[in-house]
């Protein structure tokens, strides 16, 4: 197989220029890691804007573009498109020997990139629902000692700690077990997507130490779509996010708040928790008990 270090190089250049980042640890991530290696056997069926094609399995050159890799069609799940992964993983910066959760390894290729990311003194928990994915996932990752895959969702039950939760499926609603693993310094990127069309990206992140658990930052990175997280959606999320983005708006967000209610400027509302127009550092006011719901309530 021929040489693949330059078309990785440029490849990283490239994607890294789409998100609008220089970081160089992450370039070097997207021109370490070998895509081919995590999307299985050749030939790879890839879309991109120009629409579907096909890589040969002797070529794999032809993946080193900022295009979809199709791990499961029958399913729609697919490798996700690099530039929209590198400006989650730019805005949330994870570092050497931080711990982070990965909700949705797929194949393991961005598991892998964490891995480079966080370094041999960091930890990536990765979680993969769908067992062959999460088979192929331990297999491509073997040579990562600080990766663990687990074959179950990573929506429910008591998570670990992390410095970073990487959610890799569209959710309806920030998941309470997300939230509660959070670090002090702890970041939660996750896709708000409804059923049909365009969500957003979010980033909410603790603020440190001393700082009130209730109250994260948070913004929208960009608009996206997602293969549905199982486990993390309902109706009732479903058509009070809907609602929301329909209302326009989300550019607007900038924290995250739990609390059984809303403040004034909720953006979108659901059990326990809000996005707010307010700043982290602005209180709350509370809306009126006997007055109107908040927009997406």
């Amino acid at each position: 197989m021929a040489d693949l270090s330059r078309p990785r190089a440029t490849y990283a250049a490239a994607v890294a220029a789409r998100a609008g980042t220089r970081d160089p640890a992450l370039i070097r991530a997207f021109a370490t890691v070998p895509r081919e290696a995590f999307c299985g056997p050749g030939p790879w069926r890839v879309m991109g804007e120009e629409g579907i094609e096909w890589v040969p399995a002797g070529d794999p050159a032809g993946l080193y573009r900022d295009v979809l890799v199709s791990l499961l069609p029958e399913e729609g799940i697919n490798n996700g498109e690099p530039s929209l992964h590198a400006t989650a993983l730019a805005a949330a910066a994870p570092r050497p020997g931080e711990r982070v959760v990965q909700v949705g390894a797929g194949g393991g290729y961005y598991t892998a990139i964490l891995a480079e990311l966080v370094g041999p003194g960091g930890r990536v928990e990765a979680y993969e629902i769908e067992p062959s994915l999460a088979r192929m996932a331990a297999a491509a990752l073997s040579a990562y000692p600080q990766v663990r895959v687990q074959a179950r969702s990573g929506t429910e039950g008591a998570l670990p700690e992390a410095d970073l939760i990487v959610v890799n499926a569209g959710a309806t609603e920030p998941l309470a077990p997300w939230l509660d693993a959070l670090s002090e310094t702890g970041r939660l990127i996750v896709p708000l997507t409804p059923d049909r069309g365009w969500g957003g990206l979010l980033l909410a992140g603790r603020r440190g130490p001393g700082a009130p658990a209730e109250i994260l930052d948070a913004r929208f990175l960009s608009r996206t779509r997602f293969v549905p997280c199982l486990g993390a959606r309902s109706p009732e999320g479903e058509r009070r996010l809907a609602a929301a983005l329909a209302g326009g708006g989300m550019e607007r967000v900038r924290s995250l708040r739990r609390g059984p209610v809303p403040d004034d400027e909720a953006w979108l509302a659901g059990e326990g928790w809000w996005l707010s127009r307010r700043a982290p550092s602005d209180p709350d006011r509370p809306v009126a008990q006997a007055g109107g719901s908040p927009p997406g309530a």
